[in-house]
């Protein structure tokens, strides 16, 4: 059995896709409205794949039916594996451990979602440290294929070839890389939003101009603004004030429109308006 521990975004999407690979999967939200909301949004998302004829309606209730979920970490005490995928913040994420540490047995690997946060620290609060390791799945998870796996400090050779082998059997691509603030992919994705939302800030362009050029002058297939919707613009700005924080460098601050629009709860798509407004 897998476990996901929070029923958001990506805990969801985390347990759809353990799940639709046939692995037995306990979702864990110590708030039951989240718990049922992600079990809406992974119904959806198959209904969605039942649509386009990539899912039958067969499979969609087996994948449904794979997944379990409580309100209690203590019943993830059979779990070979876990992944945490809770808030942006690393006093939460270390409760989060410690008590997996209590539940899950001894040879349980304790895997973090964190898009930013040290791995080495939040192994450093268990008692297990050389089984703990990121695990970073991108948004949306059923369909994006990259996995960053993340060795901390303390990560055995045994539970990075355990997690990349795991990524490789549910379709994911595992590429690995060191501990290190924001990792690769939000190191180098964070700048880039963070620059475009400086340009609406400084009226360079408008979010549509910013986003086009992006899309049709470089490729991109979405917006940094539409993505930092997408991301959501609360974890945008986590994501910024820790690689800030952490690598000293004041390239990495976050732009006033970014605090301002957080502070006033336009985080994007899951509030229903960010840069953008959503249906």
């Amino acid at each position: 059995m897998l476990g996901v521990v929070g029923a958001g975004t990506m805990g969801a999407g985390i347990a759809q896709v353990f799940a639709g690979n046939d692995r037995p999967t306990t979702l864990v939200d110590v708030d039951a409205a989240a718990l049922e909301r992600g079990l809406a949004s992974i119904q959806g998302s198959l209904a969605r794949l039942v649509k386009k004829g990539t899912l039958t309606e067969e499979k969609s209730r087996a994948v449904l039916a794979r997944i379990r979920t409580t309100t209690s970490l203590a019943d993830l005490a059979g779990a070979e594996l876990v992944v945490e995928a809770v808030v942006e913040r690393l006093d939460v994420k270390e409760k989060v451990f410690r008590r997996l540490d209590e539940v899950c047995p001894p040879a349980a690997i304790l895997a973090t979602n964190t898009s930013s946060i040290s791995i080495t620290r939040i192994a450093a609060c268990t008692k297990r440290p050389a089984k703990v390791i990121g695990m970073h799945f991108m948004n949306p998870v059923p369909v994006m294929a990259l996995v960053e796996v993340i060795r901390a400090q303390q990560t055995s050779d045994e539970t990075t070839r355990a997690v990349v082998d795991l990524a490789k059997a549910l379709g994911k691509t595992p590429v690995e890389v060191n501990d290190s603030p924001g990792f690769v992919s939000n190191r180098v994705l964070l700048p880039m939003i963070n620059e475009a939302i400086w340009c609406l800030h400084e009226g360079v362009a408008k979010p549509e101009a910013v986003d086009t050029v992006m899309k049709l002058g470089m490729s991109h297939p979405l917006g940094p603004l539409a993505l930092a919707d997408l991301i959501g613009l609360d974890v945008c700005l986590d994501i910024l004030s820790v690689l800030q924080r952490d690598l000293g460098d004041d390239k990495y601050r976050p732009c006033p429109l970014l605090r301002r629009m957080v502070d006033a709860g336009l985080l994007g798509r899951k509030s229903g308006r960010g840069f953008y407004t959503y249906g």
